[in-house]
């Protein structure tokens, strides 16, 4: 028997359980990019992949905590397209990775009601992962919980580059007029097109770029980082994250209090 992630029953967020929920909105889609499994091994003189294996962990750990919270989203960049750069047995390490949690907590996904997605390149993911990511998409596709959105084989300029060509294509078959491209209709031909933008993007381990991720729709989005490494985030960390985005002001180009 492996130890239960998620709790038996499926619950409203409560107040007095969450003290964040009286404090102001709960972002509906958190996008985090996970960072510094390597450096958490690293500084225990450990192989990289044990810090791979402990991040693993800790995505457990924060997707319960986000159901619990009531977030809507939460997309987790897995792996990006650059990855596959790094040493053939450190990827290969990682092409594993989908089918152990997913093999092991896909029950209590299933329990929790919540929906597994992806969004990448799939097409070009070893064979083995496409089959434990499918079948975890299958069983929780009529799931109407929390969406667990991994981005893996996933990087935002092959992405827009991919909607650009569908726009022109169409474009050029006489489905769309020029004037037809807009904002709305390029987001409606990216990979998020049935998500609503992250309201919160979080990088853990003290980096402070988006290395390719999600740049079309995080135009308008709060931005947190910390120094925290990926394996060491908890949901202390989520919650300082959350605070922080509840005392931000959104303006989205405007002005406070001013009319349109």
């Amino acid at each position: 028997m492996f130890k239960k992630l998620f709790s038996q029953k499926q619950s409203q967020p409560d107040e007095a359980d969450h003290p964040l929920t009286g404090l102001g909105l709960i972002p509906e889609h958190i996008a985090i990019i996970m960072d510094g499994n390597g450096r958490w091994a690293t500084k225990r003189s450990l192989p990289r992949i044990a810090g791979h294996h402990e991040g693993m962990k800790t995505v457990r750990k924060i997707t319960r905590h986000a159901n619990d919270l009531g977030v809507k989203v939460l997309t987790l960049y897995a792996f990006s397209t650059e990855n596959w750069t790094r040493p053939k047995k450190e990827v290969e390490f990682l092409m594993r990775l989908p089918e152990e949690f997913l093999g092991t907590y896909l029950p209590e996904l299933v329990e929790r009601n919540v929906r597994v997605q992806i969004m990448g390149d799939f097409d070009s993911l070893p064979t083995h992962t496409q089959r434990a990511v499918q079948k975890a998409m299958d069983e929780t596709k009529d799931n109407t919980g929390l969406i667990l959105n991994f981005a893996l084989n996933y990087g935002s300029r092959a992405e827009i580059v991919q909607a650009m060509k569908a726009i022109a294509h169409a474009v050029k078959q006489g489905k769309l007029e020029p004037e037809d491209v807009t904002d709305q209709c390029i987001a409606e031909h990216l990979m998020t097109k049935h998500l609503m933008e992250p309201d919160l993007l979080i990088r853990t381990s003290g980096e402070v770029r988006l290395s390719n991720f999600m740049l079309w729709q995080l135009a308008y989005t709060e931005f947190w980082f910390t120094d925290v490494l990926w394996p060491d985030f908890d949901e202390a960390c989520l919650n300082e994250a959350i605070q922080v985005f509840q005392k931000r002001n959104r303006r989205y180009g405007g002005l406070e209090g001013e009319s349109k």
